[in-house]
């Protein structure tokens, strides 16, 4: 937004499941149109960035059949209108869940979302193919940073929370627990670098972040906001929780673009506002 500035407005479009307008929280509105409506953006040069899918929040609570059709007929809509509009280059927000597809120690619910996620990757990596377009594919894993969201789902989040109220950070998982955050402004300059590569064809990365063990993470939480002491629960699983990208490969991306990686302690101090508050959060009406 700060980028474009004033013209933000006019060179942004948003869509989704029905028209509403997001408050953002410092003063500006964004009108969120349909996404049937997406084949009827009128622009010279389009770069499309799709988002839309029904999350893993959803395998649980819908049937299955349900779920894949839901996911299936948005991802129809969104084919559908980039041949419509001529879109130049798509960025399509895949999953870290693309890598549990097949794995059996996965939730079922997991297992449906990953499976459909990478469904998906093929669905528009087909798209750019017989297009001649522009294709950035990026399995996300763990990001932090502003507008976070569903703040009791999310480890980093609920550490920020007690480190906020000088509580005790607990990790309670009983098996080793390891992740890596990358920040979203980092993540979005890798996506807005590959996107304007004058180029077609696909490029597909994982976001990366350096591997840590939830209880590391908790004590940066700890040391960057000035928490209480970090509890451990003794590891009494063997088999770790592993949920990592491919960080080389992504670090590689970052430094041949130019773009440099965001500390954790610093994506700390970035996103905490946002959940305890002292900055406001988008508001949908």
């Amino acid at each position: 937004m700060r980028t474009l500035g004033d013209a933000f407005d006019a060179r942004v479009s948003c869509y989704g499941s029905k028209p509403r307008t997001i408050e953002l929280g410092d003063g500006r509105r964004v009108a969120q149109r349909e996404l049937k409506d997406l084949g009827k953006l009128e622009a010279a040069r389009v770069w499309v960035l799709h988002f839309a899918f029904q999350t893993k929040d959803r395998a649980e609570a819908m049937t299955e059949e349900a779920y894949r059709q839901s996911n299936l007929a948005i991802g129809d809509t969104v084919l559908t209108a980039l041949d419509r509009i001529d879109v130049e280059a798509a960025f399509v927000a895949s999953s870290g869940a693309a890598t549990k597809a097949e794995d059996l120690t996965a939730s079922p619910a997991m297992r449906l979302y990953g499976a459909m996620k990478r469904d998906e990757e093929s669905r528009f990596a087909a798209w750019a193919e017989r297009h001649g377009r522009r294709a950035v594919i990026g399995r996300i894993f763990n990001i932090t940073g502003p507008y976070i969201n569903k703040h009791d789902s999310y480890a980093i989040a609920n550490f920020i929370r007690d480190a906020r109220a000088d509580r005790p950070i607990a990790v309670n998982a009983p098996r080793e627990v390891i992740r890596g955050y990358v920040a979203i402004r980092e993540l979005l300059s890798l996506v807005f670098a590959l996107l304007g590569e004058k180029r077609d064809g696909i490029v597909r990365f994982d976001s990366g972040g350096q591997p840590l063990e939830l209880y590391d993470v908790a004590c940066i939480v700890a040391d960057s906001l000035g928490g209480g002491p970090v509890k451990r629960a003794a590891l009494t699983d063997p088999v770790p929780d592993r949920y990592v990208g491919d960080g080389a490969a992504y670090d590689r991306l970052l430094g041949d673009h130019g773009i440099q990686s965001v500390p954790l302690d610093r994506q700390v101090l970035e996103t905490a506002p946002f959940i305890d508050g002292t900055k406001l959060t988008p508001q949908i009406r």
